[in-house]
């Protein structure tokens, strides 16, 4: 079994505040042995999107470079660029939106670098053998670096389930090419759901949606597969074809995750943030409430006994009712599926395991 680490939510004395919760992780989960003095060490992180703030705090990322610092090494907070419209499409928005959400010098003692260049085209292909592909774009600067911490807000995902460290890997670490390669999932208009508000039509980054009439159409020859369109649609009137789409995607982004990692072999640490876990992606520009409690912070050397930690304790936890998880409230009932009906969470933990970036199987360690 793989260790996970644990520091609970909530604090009654200083000594259990945040930082020094992210200290004892760092310690107990053997930072020091994943990085080494001199390195240059990626922080991967999300900067989150315009008008989100379910993010990680920047203060707590803060710590965690703190540790890093203390080791001698020399990190670096990094994301990668996005295909859809918003704060995070080239490198100067992104870089404003990471300091307009904190993450800038007067809290961090070191820089922001957006690992794939100006506009999302610096890559390295890295060898994985996968399903789906024989070698993965990952972003230049990620793969350059000598070690990486990765931090992740563990949330809901329209797509994959869920979201932890296997997605901020995959879909976090790839260029703009490589989440093209990723997103092979087309949306469809449920047309006795839709209400042609155009809302759809205006998130499209690619102008692949247009309305004659009273129909809606989307040009899936040009479509990016970005989901936009769904995740603004405000009367749920866009979904998948999640049969195959959904199980595509999901192996696509795992394979991409190996190559993430593929030169950091015990050169990498995880750190999830088990707090304001909310059904959507931190791309969203909103974020809506939680629909389970804040549960605390987990560190691991390895991403799939992680991710699956966390997935675990969010099923465990009792939902919260009036947020988007509309049934199985109950301690121990599964709660991503009811959020987001017809996808399939598990296969991330399951082809993460095939494709060797961890094990399932884990112990639960209190800090």
């Amino acid at each position: 079994m793989e260790d996970v680490y644990i520091a609970r939510a909530g604090a009654q004395s200083q000594d259990r505040n945040t930082a020094n919760k992210i200290k004892a992780l760092c310690m107990a989960a053997g930072l020091e042995n994943m990085v080494n003095r001199g390195d240059l060490t990626a922080v991967k992180v999300h900067f989150g999107e315009r008008g989100n703030d379910a993010f990680v705090n920047p203060l707590h990322v803060a710590s965690i470079v703190k540790e890093i610092e203390a080791v001698g090494a020399k990190p670096f907070l990094t994301d990668t660029n996005t295909l859809y419209l918003g704060g995070r499409r080239n490198s100067v928005d992104h870089a404003k939106t990471a300091a307009m959400h904190g993450f800038c010098y007067p809290v961090f003692d070191c820089p922001v670098i957006i690992a794939d260049g100006l506009r999302g085209q610096s890559f390295t292909p890295v060898e994985v053998y996968g399903k789906h592909f024989d070698s993965v774009k990952i972003a230049s600067d990620i793969v350059s670096a000598d070690s990486m911490v990765v931090v992740s807000h563990f949330k809901g995902h329209e797509a994959a389930g869920f979201g932890g460290a296997l997605k901020n890997l995959g879909m976090g670490c790839a260029s703009n090419e490589g989440k093209r390669e990723q997103h092979t999932t087309r949306p469809m208009i449920l047309e006795d759901k839709c209400i042609v508000c155009g809302a759809c039509m205006n998130a499209c980054p690619e102008f692949c949606i247009s309305i004659a009439g009273k129909a809606v159409s989307i040009d899936l020859d040009h479509c990016i597969g970005c989901l936009m369109c769904m995740n603004t649609c405000p009367e749920h009137a866009i979904d998948l074809d999640w049969k195959d789409d959904g199980v595509v995607f999901v192996e696509r982004m795992i394979e991409y995750a190996a190559g993430a990692v593929g030169n950091k072999t015990g050169k990498a640490l995880y750190i999830n943030f088990l707090t304001n876990i909310t059904p959507h992606c931190d791309c969203t520009p909103w974020n809506d409430i939680p629909f389970v409690p804040d549960i605390g912070i987990l560190a691991s050397t390895d991403p799939v006994a992680l991710d699956k930690a966390c997935f675990d304790l969010v099923n465990g936890e009792e939902g919260v009712f009036g947020s988007l998880l509309p049934d199985h409230h109950q301690p121990g009932e599964e709660k991503f599926t009811r959020v987001w009906p017809g996808t399939s969470p598990m296969l991330q933990i399951s082809y993460a395991e095939e494709m060797g970036l961890g094990r399932a199987d884990y112990r639960l360690v209190e800090i």
